[in-house]
This record gives structure tokens, sequence and C-alpha cells, in this order.
């Protein structure tokens, strides 16, 4: 089942407000490459473009249309770090390690910056921060460790807590208090996907829409097969996500793709006092609720605890509830558009990144990919290019398959997401 179908794109606030782009042909009949990535979001469009910047010939194949999965729909939210935090990491892997992939992340912030200047990228770029909210009294000592974690270890000085009282002076809701990392902030996330698909074709790429790789062929080189054409290489990437389906059991097998669902409201005359910072929000529920402002003041929010890709049959319905629950003073305001996306997380909750012989992949950032992805698709390119030191640092913490492959991983993981919901209720 094509879940991604029944998310509502055409619904979505990113589609009504996206910049003019090209539509790119359909794969035709067979051509040759150096290079064929599978996936037209954020992590092939990088991989693309920094692979042809390095004079390989790129062919990038997208099922569907350029930004039509979850790099045009998610959230926007431009946030530094891994899903683990940095005591976590520590507690996993070390100080030295930890610091090592802390830094590599945080290089996925300077490098999304540099992209959207270099390549004039239109795309409601707001560097007003990041803050997440306390919904529990025990958070805060959580946020406590946090910070000394970033200061101490990864000599990260842009992070400080806010009080209960300094929270609700940035968002009008009531936290216990708050984690507010000052580099972070928010984009259209379809107009920054849109911008890399432009610069990828100016730097030599061709693209093709509408062109669902149906199968890998690696029996002699790399045979990416459509219904209609082929593209022969000698490396593949791939970078389809939570919508890749039955082309390569290792990269599949990690990954377990999950709805996430977002409204926008109409245009708020109060936007200033909603979000007096224009911070770009999320709070620290399991099942996360995250929130910011759109650049004509609408709130944009994601929200609500559904286990599965399938969605629900009225995702305004299903957001709205959570998003009047954290802003009481909005009920009953219109919503003009709402939509859905898949997400794909994994084990770890870190990203999984690596490689199958040939073929190179980067997936998994479970919720944090808007500025990983970037990242990530440098990565790929820097390792087909030879240049694996980096690509193999995040290739080291590759997660565990899901227990009980493809017929268990679902049931399983909706147990465990459901003890995660429990345990929110009770923190509330």
């Amino acid at each position: 089942m094509n879940f991604n179908s029944g998310l509502d794109i055409e619904r979505s606030y990113y589609v009504a407000t996206a910049n003019p782009a090209p539509c790119h042909p359909r794969l035709v009949g067979e051509i040759d490459a150096d290079l064929v990535v599978v996936g037209g979001g954020c992590t092939g469009l990088s991989a693309a473009l920094h692979a042809a910047e390095r004079g390989l010939k790129v062919v990038l194949i997208e099922g569907g249309r350029v930004g039509w999965g979850a790099s045009g729909r998610n959230g926007g939210q431009m946030i530094i770090g891994l899903c683990k935090g940095a005591a976590e990491l520590v507690k996993f892997y070390g100080r030295e390690r930890a610091r090592a992939l802390f830094d590599l992340a945080f290089e996925a912030w300077t490098l999304m910056l540099d992209v959207i200047q270099r390549h004039a990228i239109n795309c409601d770029l707001k560097k007003t921060g990041h803050l997440i909210g306390a919904v529990s009294a025990g958070d805060m000592a959580c946020f406590e460790r946090e910070l000394d974690c970033l200061t101490t270890v990864m000599n990260y000085p842009h992070m400080r807590i806010l009080s209960a009282a300094e929270a609700r002076l940035a968002v009008d809701t009531p936290y216990h208090g708050a984690l507010f990392d000052a580099l972070g902030g928010h984009i259209h996330p379809l107009n920054y996907t849109l911008g890399l698909a432009r610069a990828a074709v100016a730097a030599g790429v061709t693209i093709h829409e509408n062109s669902a790789v149906r199968r890998l062929d690696r029996r002699s080189g790399i045979k990416a097969e459509t219904v209609l054409g082929a593209v022969r290489a000698r490396n593949a990437i791939l970078a389809g996500h939570a919508l890749l389906k039955d082309i390569n059991t290792r990269v599949e097998s990690r990954i377990m793709p999950i709805g996430s669902y977002i409204v926008a409201t109409e245009p708020l005359a109060e936007a200033a006092a909603v979000i007096p910072s224009n911070a770009t929000v999320s709070d620290t529920r399991f099942v996360v609720n995250y929130y910011r402002l759109s650049a004509d003041r609408r709130l944009l929010f994601g929200g609500g605890e559904r286990y599965t890709p399938s969605p629900p049959p009225d995702i305004e319905g299903f957001v709205r509830p959570h998003m009047e629950r954290t802003f009481p003073q909005l009920k009953g305001r219109r919503i003009d558009y709402a939509w859905g996306g898949l997400v794909s997380v994994t084990t770890s909750r870190l990203p999984d990144v690596g490689r199958d012989g040939d073929v190179y992949f980067a997936h998994g950032y479970s919720g944090q990919g808007v500025m990983l992805s970037t990242l990530a698709g440098k990565l790929l390119a820097e390792a087909i290019a030879g240049e694996t030191a980096r690509f193999a640092l995040f290739e080291g913490v590759n997660p565990m398959r899901f227990p009980g492959g493809s017929a268990l991983r679902g049931p399983l993981y909706v147990l465990g997401m459901l003890w995660y919901a429990m345990r929110d209720r009770l923190k509330r």
C-alpha cells in the first residue's frame, strides 16, 4: 500500500506557497551515468549536487515529484544535533566519539546556511532559535544535565535554560520551563528542496520525475530499472527513506515509516502574541508536538499519537485537539491546510548511513532530517569520491534491524510507542 497517497500533499501549505519549479521528464529508455540517485528529497538532491560538483555524471530518479516526500512536507524546524541528546551520546559512545558525532551533526547547520546563500534559495529562512518546552517539572533536571554536557563536553555555548516565566514570554503556552538554542530556526522546507533541485540541475544533474524504481539489478554494475527505462551506473545512492519498497532489504530492515501530521491555521492577527520569539518550538513528549509561525503569520502545528503509516481519515480533526490544548486561545480558529508525511525512524534514533557494496544510503533521521539530510547527502558524495573518514563516523553507529523483520516490526513498534504514550500521559 502506498500510504503517502493518503496524506493530502495537495492540501499542504507548502505546495500552496511553493516557488515556481520546472517539471522533469519521465525516464524513458536506458542511459549511462557515473552515479544514479534514487529519491528526489534533500538527501538525494544534496548527494547529487555535491557529486556533480566533483565532476561525476549524475542521474537522479524520483518516483513522484521532487520534494513531495518528507523533505517537502515536514515542520521546517532547524534543530542542531541528533535525535539523541548530547548526554545520551556520551553515555553510549564515550566523550571523544560523542563529541566527534556532535561536531559532525553541527556541520549540518553551517552547510545548510552556506547552501542557501550560495545558491540564492528563497525559503523563508528565520534564525530565531529553537525552544524545547518542558511538559513536566522533572524535565528541568534533564535540561540541566544536557546543558552541562553541551557546555563541558561539546563546547557548545548557544543553549540556555529558561524558567517557566521566561518560556511564557517566548511562547504563550504554559511550560515548566524550556531549553533554548539560539542557533535554531525554521524554513519553508519545500522551497528549500526545490532550490536544491535547481542548484543540482545547474551543476549538471539530470532529474527524472514520475519514474519509480522497481528493481536494482546488481549482477553487472548497477542498473536501476523503472517501468519505461533504466540507468546504468558504477554506484547508486538510495535516498527514498520511508518510501523505499522492495529495493534493498538491508536498508529497509532498519527503518520504520511513521506518519506525521500538520495543520496551518488562517493568518493570525495575534501571531506575534502566540509565539513572541518567532522561535521554532517542540516539547518533551515522546510523541512530540512541534510548531512555528509561517512567513504570513499562520500557526503551523504538528502533533498527535499515531503509530502506523496509515493516515487518519480526517487530518484536521486529528491534529486540532492537540493544537487547541497547547493554545486554548486559538480554539475554533479556521484551519486552511492539513496534510501529513512519512518520516523514517530507527531503533537507536540515530541516522542509518552506510553502504552495501556499490550501493550507498542514508535515512532514518528520526525527525531531525531538515538539516541532517543535506549533510548526509554531502557525506555520501564524499564517500563515493574516496573520502570516507567523515562518512565512516556515521556508518559506525548504524542501528540494529527492527526485531521480527518486516512482518513483525510494525506490531512490535506499535507496542513500544503505546508504552511511551502512556508515560507521556502520566507526566502531564
